[in-house]
Order: C-alpha cells, then structure tokens, then sequence
C-alpha cells in the first residue's frame, strides 16, 4: 500500500481552513457550509468519484463521495463536519498557517483535519490501485455543531454496514460518548412595582428554590455508578433569565438546563427526574407556579468492542502506530449517535490537535497523514 500523500494532505487542510464555514445558526453572519463543499466536491471530482450534493437548507450543503465496490463486501461510511463553531478572539481564524507541523485555524482540528485524512485515505487506495469488495463513502456533513441537519440529510440515501466519524480524539479509538437533553424551566410570579411586597410575586426567587433542588441532583448523579470510559451522568444550569427593572417584581424567569447521559439512560428516566423536583417544590408549596419541558434530545452512543469495524480498525491502528490505539469514550456529543441508531455499528478515530471551540486551534499535520493511513488500511481490513 502507498504512503500517505502529504503534500495532497497538506494543501486540502490549507484550502479549508482558509474557506469560512462558520456555522450561521451559532453566529449571525456565519457562511455556512457551501463553499467549503463545492471545494470538496471538486477533490472527489480531481480522484475520479462520483458525489452527490445534500442541502438541508438553502447554503447548508453536505457532500458524499463513493468508490465503489464490486458489490460482495461490506459497506462503510467516513464521516466529518465541515462547519466551524464562531472566531471571534482568533488572531488567525483561516490562515492555515503551519508552524512546528502545527496547521492553526478554525476548523484546523474539528474537523478540517479529519476531512483532509478521509481524501487522503481514498487517494492511497486509488494509488496503490487496490480493488475493494464493498462500497466506500466519504462524507462531508453541515451543522453538527448546532442541529446535525447535515447528517440527518444524508442518511435516507445512505444504509452502510459501517460507519467510522472522525471527530478529534488524539488517534484513540473512541467507542463511546454521552448524549444530552436540554430542559426549559419556568417559574411565574406576578409583576408589581417593587416598593408593594403585598402584590408582588416574584419569579426569580421562586426559580432559586429549583435551582436548589437542582443542585441537590446534580450531586446525586454524581454518585451514581459511572460508565466504564464516560465516567457518571451530569447535569447543570446552563442560562437563566428573569425580570425587566430593577424596581419590579419579575412575573417569569426562564431556565436552561442541560442534563448529560451516559448509556443505559432514557429520556424518560430525565423527564422524570426534573418532575421528581418540581413535585418536591409543589408540595412545599401548591401555590407556586413552575413548569417545563423537553426542547431538545441528542442520544448516547455506545457499541460492542468486538464489531467488526472496531477489530478492523484495532489492526489498523497497530500497523501504523506500531501498537494498538487505546479504546475510550468521549464526553462531547457527536454525529455517531445518528449513525449508531440507523443501525450501523459506528466507531470514531481523529487526529490531534488543540483549541476546541477556543481562540486558538491548531491540528497536527503527522498525526492528520498517519489518520489517513489508519483509515486506509481499515478500509481494507474491513471492506475486503
């Protein structure tokens, strides 16, 4: 099998990390991910492979390119987001300059650089002219960072046996990670001027009452028995918003919360868990008035050690690194949730890097090249 072709590599990290894809539903003049798609395309098109364009919404474009297979083997999918979370507080948010084998730019890390390594690993089975048994897919999706339109656009059209993400994780292989579900919050008062304690309610103090009684949990799940990679479940107040003056008594206050899963755990079992609470709060007190409900659900994502995909992507990782990658689990949330539960046995595998989400982020271009290898050599362990 050929090397990694590092120029190749190298100048495709460049060129997308230069192309702003910021995501438009997480900052309002985000560009979202059209350009950097047509850029992608273009790749597909220069290694000879068909692709085929999805837009979720208009400008929120995700791209797959196939080589295919003679038909008899098993199918896999390489999946990577081409959106970028905001830049402000970035020195160089596209410069995709290169410093100490360090390519610095948004993206350059999650996950610019584990799109590069997925052409990459095609253009080492194109080189090295190895033909496959099952069909390979390379995807470029939108707005993981937000509402995963871009993943849910293309799994219609897309029923792989396989599916490996390549989200960032220091070239381990990561077999689990936590889902999240976020919880509105509101209490209600009765707004009066602040001088009148006789006719005013006042919400924010009846939201402090929660907010003890969540704290009380926060504390309860974590003493629960923890997941072996992920460590226990968490929850925690993410926003909060009451009043309108300060000599007024506030008639709503609104509270975000964000409780993070481990696998084995419902959503059922949170729902109930925050009416457990409001319950409490209610038989203290049946005068007061709070409510909630469910905004959004992001699944867990586990799978067995032993799939196939997992073994052939062990063997891989010990031939290239020269021993096999050690198995984690991650506590962000990825696009492997979809994945895993439209039935394909799904693992993750990036490359290292720093500045997740920070004002400086950097991937290491060797480590982008031995991704590329990894991800070539399983492709033939796992497609045949």
């Amino acid at each position: 099998m050929q090397q990694p072709d590092k120029p190749f590599i190298t100048a495709i990290l460049q060129k997308m990390v230069q192309i702003d894809s910021t995501n438009p539903s997480l900052h309002p003049t985000g560009a979202g991910e059209a350009e950097v798609a047509t850029y992608v395309e273009s790749v597909f098109e220069d290694l000879g492979l068909s692709s085929k364009r999805f837009e979720a919404e208009p400008g929120r474009a995700s791209v797959v390119g196939t080589l295919p297979g003679s038909g008899n083997g098993p199918s896999l999918l390489l999946n990577a987001h081409l959106d970028t979370v905001d830049v402000e507080g970035m020195a160089e948010p596209f410069s995709g300059d290169i410093r100490d084998g360090k390519l610095y730019g948004r993206g350059s890390q999650d996950m610019k650089g584990a799109m590069a390594a997925q052409l990459g690993a095609l253009k080492i089975i194109l080189d090295s002219g190895i033909s496959l048994k099952g069909d390979v897919h390379v995807a470029g999706v939108a707005d993981e960072e937000f509402a995963s339109i871009g993943v849910q656009s293309i799994l219609p059209h897309y029923q792989p046996d396989s599916v490996i993400v390549t989200e960032p994780s220091d070239l381990q292989i990561s077999v689990a990670h936590k889902g999240f579900i976020w919880f509105e919050v509101k209490t209600f008062g009765r707004a009066y001027h602040g001088s009148r304690p006789d006719m005013g309610v006042d919400a924010n103090m009846r939201m402090g009452r929660f907010l003890g009684k969540l704290d009380q949990l926060e504390k309860e799940l974590a003493q629960r028995p923890p997941h072996k990679l992920l460590g226990p479940p968490s929850c925690h107040a993410a926003t909060i918003a009451g009043g309108t003056a300060w000599s007024a008594y506030s008639a709503e206050c609104t509270l975000g919360v964000e409780r993070r899963t481990i696998p084995g755990e419902t959503v059922e079992q949170a729902e109930a868990e925050i009416q457990n609470l409001i319950d409490a709060l209610m038989a203290e007190d049946p005068e007061l008035k709070i409510e909630f409900k469910t905004v959004l659900v992001r699944d867990w994502f586990e799978v067995d050690e032993s799939a196939p995909i997992v073994e052939s992507l062990k063997s891989a990782t010990t031939a290239v690194l020269g021993e096999q990658a050690p198995i984690t689990g991650l506590l962000f949330w990825t696009d492997a949730a979809y994945h895993s539960t439209s039935g394909s046995d799904t693992v993750l595998i990036g490359p290292t890097g720093h500045g997740l989400h920070s004002a400086e982020e950097w991937v290491d271009v060797d480590s982008v090249c031995q991704l590329a290898e990894i991800l070539a050599k399983t492709i033939v362990n796992y497609c045949g």
